[in-house]
């Protein structure tokens, strides 16, 4: 899978503004990244039915003007070889630039789906002017105002056509994304496990460049590794690493199943760890997350609870999942790690039958019903688990309307002191019975 979509073009032309409006608003996943250079924004857009990863690759600014554009080059580059559909964004008020005519032929070139977005058309003088971004060459072409809105619709209707369904990869082997920053011991972590038996290992090629899908099949485990390590391997990236980088994480994350977050013990967490997080969480994904360099820390009584309490509330409110302490330098509990995070996607594929779900959970809900809003009482009168890839419950009831969050994260909780369902999202929906 991995469906990202790319927003690519000059600085001030509005890829900023119609990033908001795919995503929903600031309130959506929306965390900045802190790179090798400048913060890079991305999240999640609906519509019609599909999902899709929206990266925005606005907020490069180098200091001349030659740097400058050949950062845009670098950058439209590195979204033709990951992305799955590039949005090419202009403006109307500036007209057809130099750099615009240069990105455009390098878009037209690339076998990717390229749509042009012409933005700021909010009148009908504009709407004249716009005419003449068709000499861009580039057959889907859009005119629309990220500002208001307007037209941003039909421009998402294109890009669906061309997303593929959200369906679950098709090999039945679990599939682990190994996550993190650079020089956090993503590749020491890996070759720790397949280092001194590599004819055990099968390298198969993956669906991008650099992208290798490791088969582990030793000591009675089965699975595929997704490595994202060797980042800075990558020729000609310079400036544009971090942006690279968080290409590669995106797209090795929607390829997963479960998601191994790495963390540098003598760091903690930081805020591209939190935005890894919050995309695998919002993608439903299973999360592990390992503090690596554990061998570093000076170690007292209950060192380590503390620090996983430290860690768990920064990723709060979803701080059920396993943290494993490891050294992959000194091969500490790196096996371990791959136990936690075969239970993890096991507790990810979890069944529970309608029978046992109604009979543990409904004298629950009676003895701490839901609390009636202005005389409207909720009565929950039966519960199943949705043939989704992921846990998801429905609740089907009286007035779910005047539900509120508060009362979810009851049954949410209820759900995980009752079922292992430690790492995973669970999703719950209230029906209409």
């Amino acid at each position: 899978m991995g469906n990202i979509v790319a927003i690519v073009g000059r600085p001030n032309v509005g890829k900023s503004t119609f990033f908001n409006r795919l995503i929903g608003g600031r309130q959506a996943i929306i965390d900045d990244v802190s790179g090798v250079t400048r913060d890079r924004q991305y999240g999640l857009c609906e519509w019609n039915g599909k999902t899709f990863t929206v990266v925005d690759t606005g907020g490069f600014v180098p200091d001349s003007t030659d740097i400058f554009e050949t950062a845009i080059r670098e950058q439209v580059k590195i979204a033709i070889e990951e992305a799955s559909v590039i949005v090419f964004m202009t403006d109307v008020t500036t007209g057809i630039t130099d750099l615009d005519e240069e990105v455009s032929q390098l878009l037209r070139r690339s076998d990717k789906p390229v749509l042009l977005a012409v933005n700021k058309v909010d009148n009908h003088q504009r709407q004249f002017d716009a005419n003449e971004f068709w000499s861009l060459g580039i057959e889907e072409s859009y005119f629309l105002s990220s500002m208001t809105g307007s037209g941003t619709g039909d421009l998402l209707d294109a890009v669906v056509e061309h997303i593929e369904d959200d369906d679950e990869d098709n090999s039945d082997l679990p599939k682990f994304a190994i996550l993190g920053q650079p020089n956090v011991g993503k590749s020491s972590f890996l070759n720790a496990l397949i280092g001194e038996e590599r004819n055990i290992v099968t390298d198969i090629a993956g669906t991008t460049r650099d992208s290798i899908h490791t088969r582990y099949n030793k000591f009675g485990k089965d699975f595929l590794l997704i490595d994202t390590a060797g980042i800075r391997k990558k020729s000609k990236v310079h400036e544009n690493l971090e942006f690279y980088s968080v290409m590669r994480a995106i797209k090795a994350l929607e390829e997963s199943d479960v998601c191994i977050l790495m963390i540098d013990a003598e760091d903690g967490v930081e805020s591209q760890d939190l935005s890894i997080f919050r995309l695998a969480q919002k993608r439903n994904k299973g999360v592990v997350l390992l503090v690596n360099k554990w061998d570093l820390i000076k170690k007292e009584t209950n060192t380590a609870r503390d620090f996983e309490n430290e860690i768990l509330n920064r990723f709060r409110p979803f701080d059920d999942m396993p943290v494993i302490f490891i050294s992959a330098l000194e091969k500490k509990r790196i096996f371990k790690a791959i136990e936690t995070a075969l239970q993890v996607y096991e507790n990810r594929n979890r069944k529970i039958k309608t029978s046992e779900l109604n009979n543990l959970m409904l004298p629950i809900i009676e003895n701490s019903p839901p609390p009636a809003h202005r005389g409207n009482y909720v009565k929950i009168k039966y519960i199943t688990q949705l043939p989704t890839y992921f846990p998801a419950f429905a609740f089907f009831c009286s007035n779910p309307k005047y539900l509120k969050e508060a009362y979810k994260n009851f049954l949410e909780n209820q759900l995980r002191k009752h079922f292992d369902f430690k790492g995973v999202p669970i999703g719950i929906f209230f029906r209409k019975k």
